[in-house]
């Protein structure tokens, strides 16, 4: 799992629990999306397609329509935990998740275990439907809404599923926005002991 920094080229996150709100976590704390070699980067890393499958036809239409869902998504998603009502996103996401995702199917490996592979090369479109597929579900299942969270750390936009075990988790992550939050109350609390 990465934290992001603005120096690692592929550092990407994938700590939200879910694919459709790791997209998201790519705007931040800047795009993460600026090239197809990170779209292919993040594909991969987020599991939308089986280890090792390969994306050869990724190409600047790909990198725009993955943009486009993930503000479609983002917007849909802050509508929800807000409380107002993003019908213009809710309709693009449907017409996004109409499309067929990608077949999958079990192989045999070189040892005998079965593996995940795709029956044929993902398309984009298929991709696409994938992940708006899994904010339906995410969004209507009341138990999984009921665990998104938007991050407490200042300035961060991030939302991820509160699974802890009390569902008390403030932050996105607790080595980036935890970690920041608990050196800034601790400093806090220093220079209120020195005056």
């Amino acid at each position: 799992m990465a934290s992001g920094t603005a120096t690692a080229p592929y550092e990407l996150r994938f700590d939200t629990r879910r694919i459709c709100l790791d997209l998201l976590a790519t705007t931040h704390p800047e795009e993460r999306l600026d090239s197809v070699d990170r779209l292919r980067a993040w594909i991969a890393g987020a599991g939308l397609v089986p280890s090792g499958t390969p994306l050869a036809e990724v190409d600047g239409g790909w990198l725009r329509a993955f943009r486009e869902l993930r503000l479609h998504l983002g917007t849909l998603v802050s509508g929800e935990l807000d409380g107002w009502p993003a019908d213009g996103a809710l309709a693009r996401v449907n017409a996004v998740a109409r499309q067929a995702p990608p077949v999958p199917c079990a192989v045999r490996a070189e040892d005998g275990v079965l593996v995940r592979r795709l029956r044929a090369l993902p398309h984009c479109e298929e991709l696409l439907a994938a992940v708006a597929r899994e904010a339906i579900e995410l969004l209507t299942d009341p138990r999984a809404r009921a665990s998104l969270r938007r991050c407490a750390g200042d300035n961060c936009p991030l939302v991820y599923l509160d699974t802890s075990r009390g569902r008390r988790r403030r932050w996105c992550s607790s080595e980036t926005c935890g970690n920041r939050e608990r050196v800034a109350r601790h400093r806090r609390r220093a220079a209120l002991a020195r005056t």
